[in-house]
């Protein structure tokens, strides 16, 4: 048996059969492409999907279709090729609301980047109905992890998956779209400049053969693609019934990070993204400083906690801003009048009052004490 004859069955498979058929992709992980090939010819009835995968025979050239395939500029990537993106062998777990899973037959693939140059990749998903907020958001994330190094993987749909590859491409990193039609087809059509600009200087996946079509099913099938290929996914808009809600669900079955962010608590297109939040299903993040160090390795993009400006009050002890704080701002005070005010000693207020004085928050004039500009900033 060759590499070349295990190609040609998986080939002939991938034509006969629906993409993410759990158990045709289970029966072909078993069984291998030759082996499941040879069932569909001498026992065909072992299985109802068998049955209707062999009935598909008669009407496959498989060997047509490698050849139009790779003149058109597209390639047949299978297990065991040295290009193969081994994280997607974690694949092996059907979708139990859908019946969708398995490692794939095979991936067709079109354009110059290598799949196995993915391990380190993030995926950008969300609504096809993005706000510009949405958009705005997706695209500077997905250019903040391309420029760390790390490809870009999302669906080349509308809003921001479009984003995500704007993103990307703008600083000049790599970027990924998965289609739910065959890799030499363009959907949507509307995106045809920037699919093919992929195709051109990226790369654009299919698990689907040449020439199929898009179907709702389809993107069920390629959602675990998207969240498979990537080290973590992050949701950008969400509506309660989005697509990309099913990707993160993919991304958590495989442990892999799930990541969402959040967007006006009135938003209807975050709706499903901030549900994931809530429920503890995806971490919150704000920008891609907050992606890079869930993706990092430890110690690695390690984002600064959030703090307010530094002020000289910060550094003062508690009783030292009880006495600053005793100090009239329009006129100056005696010590005595500051210690009244402060509930404390005159002993004790005369100490801190010199402390303060050395901060350069007040001063004295004549008998008085009074607030320097250093402490009203």
């Amino acid at each position: 048996m060759s590499g070349e004859d295990e190609r040609h069955a998986r080939a002939v498979l991938s034509l006969v059969s629906e993409p993410g058929d759990w158990g045709f992709t289970r029966l072909a992980r078993e069984l291998g492409g030759l082996g499941l090939l040879e069932a569909l010819h001498s026992d065909p009835e072992r299985h109802e999907m068998l049955s209707a995968a062999a009935a598909r025979l008669p009407g496959v050239d498989a060997e047509a279709t490698l050849a139009r395939a790779a003149a058109g500029g597209t390639r047949f990537v299978i297990p065991g090729d040295e290009e193969w993106p081994t994280q997607l062998d974690a694949l092996h777990a059907p979708d139990p609301l859908h019946e969708r899973g398995g490692v794939p037959i095979g991936l067709w693939v079109r354009g110059p980047m290598r799949l196995d140059t993915l391990a380190e990749a993030v995926s950008v998903v969300g609504s096809r109905t993005s706000t510009s907020y949405g958009e705005e958001v997706a695209a500077d994330i997905a250019g903040r992890v391309a420029l760390a190094g790390h490809p870009v993987v999302s669906g080349a749909a509308f809003g921001i998956d479009q984003a995500a590859h704007r993103g990307a491409v703008s600083v000049g990193g790599r970027t990924v779209a998965v289609l739910a039609c065959g890799a030499d087809r363009v959907y949507p059509p509307a995106h045809r400049r920037m699919i093919e600009h992929l195709a051109a200087e990226h790369a654009v996946v299919s698990e689907a053969p040449p020439g199929a079509a898009a179907q709702r099913v389809r993107f069920l099938a390629r959602n675990r693609l998207i969240a498979a290929l990537s080290r973590g996914t992050v949701v950008v808009e969400a509506a309660a019934r989005s697509g990309a809600l099913n990707t993160a669900n993919w991304a958590q079955r495989l442990n892999r990070l799930a990541m969402a962010v959040p967007g006006p608590v009135t938003s209807a297109t975050s709706e499903g993204a901030h549900h994931l939040i809530r429920t503890g299903a995806a971490a919150l993040v704000t920008g891609g400083p907050d992606v890079l160090e869930l993706i990092g390795s430890a110690g690695d993009h390690l984002v600064a906690e959030p703090r307010g400006p530094s002020r000289p009050r910060d550094r003062l002890s508690i009783r030292q801003q009880q006495v600053l704080d005793a100090v009239p701002l329009a006129s100056g005070a005696s010590t005595v009048s500051i210690a009244k005010v402060a509930g404390l000693g005159v002993v004790e207020v005369r100490k801190a009052l010199g402390r303060l004085a050395a901060a350069g928050l007040v001063h004295e004039s004549g008998d008085a004490w009074v607030l320097s500009k250093a402490a009203t900033d």
